[in-house]
């Protein structure tokens, strides 16, 4: 079975790409944009004064992950960080985590994920959460026949009635392919040899996987 990051990776790599979060606290709730950041394990958030109804008040942070490139049901992602919301000092507020949750369909369908704050504060972010995206779109959009030298690595008999392929996920482990039927869809991780450690390699990973399709036979 293809590795797949653990549930706390996970949770740390989509707070690294998110670029909004969605605060609630009694009575309100806020948008906040480019206003949070993990240090330490920490979940720091730059919001108004008035967000703080009173000292240590309970809080819960939503975020939505939405593939980058334009797949059927788009949303990859859903995850939620509960605890209690203090000054932190700086301007900042700091939500000191009791519970997270994590719903990823690539571990399991259906399947909420309950993540210990320990686990959490250990784990880091994948090295290629916050390129991601870019890299992503790029592969469908610059080198579309890359991604059908791609499917080759696919069993043929999974490729039958297909219409499209996307890619849909890009980590440390590997790259993962959409494809796309008349009613359904289906996702197909192609593992790396061997996971990357930082951004850079990111290319020769890719290039491993083209050379390995290269010696493979079918398509669709």
């Amino acid at each position: 079975m293809s590795k797949l990051p653990t549930p706390a990776e996970r949770l740390r790599s989509l707070l690294a790409a998110a670029g909004s979060l969605t605060l609630h606290v009694p009575g309100r709730r806020c948008d906040l944009v480019g206003a949070h950041r993990v240090e330490a394990g920490r979940i720091l958030l730059q919001a108004p004064d008035s967000v703080l109804p009173e000292p240590d008040c309970a809080a819960a942070l939503e975020l939505t992950d939405v593939a980058p490139t334009p797949v059927r049901s788009r949303v990859r992602a859903r995850a939620t960080f509960g605890g209690w919301l203090t000054a932190a000092g700086d301007g900042n507020l700091e939500l000191e985590l009791v519970e997270a949750t994590l719903q990823d369909p690539a571990y399991g369908p259906d399947r909420e994920i309950s993540v210990d704050p320990d686990a959490f504060a250990a784990a880091a972010p994948d090295p290629l959460a916050e390129s991601e995206s870019d890299l992503l779109c790029h592969l469908a959009t610059a080198h579309p026949g890359a991604v059908d030298r791609l499917s080759r690595l696919i069993p043929p008999h999974h490729l039958h009635g297909v219409r499209r392929i996307l890619p849909v996920r890009l980590d440390r482990y590997g790259v993962v392919l959409r494809l796309e039927f008349a009613g359904r869809a289906r996702d197909v991780r192609l593992p790396f040899l061997a996971p990357l450690h930082r951004p850079e390699e990111a290319g020769d990973k890719m290039q491993e996987l083209y050379a390995r399709a290269r010696c493979c036979h079918g398509g669709h």
